[in-house]
């Protein structure tokens, strides 16, 4: 009975064994190629629970999903014979496993052959495009051409190169430096030429102020003359038709302004005779 137990445990092992090395699973975003002795056995797309011969067969996994390789920077000519680094990457899927694995092999060695690609095609591309235009104008359409001609070139490969894009597109450091300093200067001489405009324009603003300023003030002394030469009139007159009515009253109110005017505490000195008649209402109030 012990035998039997421990040949039905090392049967079960086997068992088990055996299992391991022949099923595999294959996932929604994958595809699977069964491999004998190299060969191809047969391609599966269908996710789930696979068999394969053991110790015979192998299975290669191919992504369905979209794949991306990053392109090492470059320093290409465009248009002018001017200098750019490049930076770029590409996105592909594989659209055909049975092709890509008998053309190219692997996912690594195809990357480095789609980074040769990008790049050839970027340099024949950008070649005549000016530098606004790959910045700024027209880079997505060049870009587009990029792609097309890249598609081309890998279709036969059992892949679909979906884009390329720049990550960066910079002038060399040297030459950035350059055109810095440059734009730098130019700025600097727009801001003194704007600065000296708007001092021209300020010494105008001023000046002109200062002249109405000028002229108001001329105007207000004229008015304030006008008025006060027309008081002094209507004062002339009161005092005239004061003076007419009562003579005696009118003398007798001017003496009192020349003694508050001509006796102020100072040092002002008068010498006059008592006898005289700027005293005549110290004598007699009356005046007689």
């Amino acid at each position: 009975m012990r035998g039997f137990f421990s040949f039905l445990l090392v049967v079960l092992i086997g068992a088990a064994v055996v299992a391991y090395f022949s099923l595999f699973t294959v996932h929604q975003t994958e595809r699977a190629m069964v491999l004998q002795l190299g060969a191809v056995k047969k391609v599966i797309s269908e996710p789930g629970l696979h068999f394969k011969l053991p110790f015979v067969q192998n299975v290669v996994y191919f992504d369905k999903k979209l794949l991306e390789v990053d392109v090492p920077s470059r320093e290409i000519l465009i248009a002018g014979k001017k200098r750019i680094i490049v930076d770029a990457f590409a996105r592909y899927r594989i659209t055909e496993p049975l092709k890509f694995y008998q053309n190219i092999g692997t996912r690594l060695q195809f990357d480095s052959r789609l980074s040769n690609f990008v790049n050839a095609s970027i340099r024949q591309v950008f070649s005549s495009a000016s530098l606004d235009d790959v910045v700024r104008d027209k880079r997505d359409e060049l870009l587009t051409s990029v792609t097309k001609l890249v598609h081309e070139q890998t279709n036969q490969f059992g892949v679909d190169v979906i884009d390329v894009r720049l990550k960066r597109a910079d002038l060399p450091n040297q030459l950035r430096n350059n055109v810095y300093t440059r734009m730098q200067r130019e700025r600097q001489q727009e801001a003194a030429s704007w600065r000296a405009e708007g001092e021209e324009i300020a010494r105008t603003i001023r000046a002109q102020a200062d002249r109405q300023v000028v002229e108001i003030k001329a105007d207000a002394t004229k008015q304030s003359e006008i008025i006060r030469g027309e008081g002094d009139a209507d004062r002339n007159k009161i005092f005239a038709d004061a003076f007419s009515r009562d003579p005696k009253f009118f003398t007798f109110y001017r003496s009192m302004q020349a003694y508050e005017k001509g006796l102020k505490s100072g040092d002002t000195r008068l010498v006059i005779s008592p006898n005289s008649e700027f005293f005549k209402y110290f004598k007699k109030p009356t005046g007689e």
